[in-house]
């Protein structure tokens, strides 16, 4: 027996063979589907039940989800005593503590383009919120082992989730906003002059995309001094601009504000704030 098909000898002829073979010779028959099915029907046999077609199954949530941001924000712990307030006070900035934005993680799962294995390394976790304070997403820093700087790892920074349009918001504002690209940019201006509403874009990309909260007044874009800062600026400005919102520019005197706060002090980089912000401001955001 062959495949459950019994073997016969061809009664007329004498030549042996399966019942496969003596229908496809003749028949004609030559597919062994259709030999299978016709053999069948020779011998009686119900067909076969054909199974219905797989249903897909439901795709796994990818990682970069809001909601796996989420759990890894609710997995963290907050800044003050962590490895995570060590890094940020090596950066000069010792409000770290105070924004519910950020927070700690001390494995942050970490791969870098090309590694097949993930590696638990500590990390400054920062939420990313929408208009309505909705956790979209989070950004990560990975830290070196004693937060004195970053991880010694090729990807240094990585943000999960929906950002575009959102942002890290390190402080609340009413009608007045100040936003800019890094958390650690942002940070010195709340450093220098802790009367600033800051918020970080996280990138020149985010900072050009921003969307701006309603009842806002004005806007203060602190860029970073380089060309795609400039554009960034540029866009967001045009887009404030149009919604009939004034704006001003933040320049630092170096790369960033953080190197400007680490280079010269928090004093120094009050009074070169002073000289940029607003008159009608200045009282309300630098006391």
């Amino acid at each position: 027996m062959l495949c459950g098909i019994p073997h016969n000898t061809d009664g007329a002829t004498g030549e042996h063979g399966d019942l496969l073979d003596i229908i496809r010779e003749r028949t004609g028959i030559s597919r062994f589907p259709d030999l299978l099915a016709e053999a069948r029907a020779h011998l009686g046999r119900p067909q076969p039940v054909l199974p219905d077609a797989p249903v897909p199954r439901k795709a796994k949530a990818p990682g970069g989800t809001p909601a796996a941001a989420a759990r890894l924000f609710a997995a963290s712990v907050p800044v003050e005593g962590t490895l995570a307030e060590t890094y940020l006070r090596s950066r000069g900035l010792t409000h770290g503590g105070v924004t519910s934005a950020l927070r700690f993680h001390p494995k942050c799962w970490h791969r870098d383009e090309g590694q097949t294995k993930s590696i638990p390394k500590p990390a400054l976790i920062a939420a990313v919120t929408d208009g309505a304070g909705a956790l979209r997403g989070v950004h990560r820093t990975w830290l070196a082992p004693d937060g004195k700087g970053k991880a010694a790892v090729e990807t240094q920074r990585r943000a999960m989730g929906h950002l575009l349009g959102n942002a890290v918001k390190l402080t609340s504002h009413e009608d007045i906003l100040v936003v800019g690209e890094g958390i650690e940019t942002m940070l010195s201006l709340f450093e220098a002059a802790p009367g600033l509403p800051v918020w970080a874009a996280l990138s020149s990309g985010h900072l050009g995309a921003l969307l701006l909260s309603e009842g806002l007044q004005r806007l203060y874009i602190a860029i970073d001094r380089d060309p795609a800062g400039q554009r960034a600026a540029e866009r967001l400005s045009a887009r404030a601009t149009k919604a009939g919102v004034p704006v001003r520019v933040l320049e630092p005197l170096l790369g960033d504000f953080n190197d400007d706060l680490l280079a010269n002090g928090k004093e120094a980089l009050r009074q070169h704030l002073a000289r940029q912000i607003g008159r009608e401001d200045r009282e309300r955001l630098l006391g």
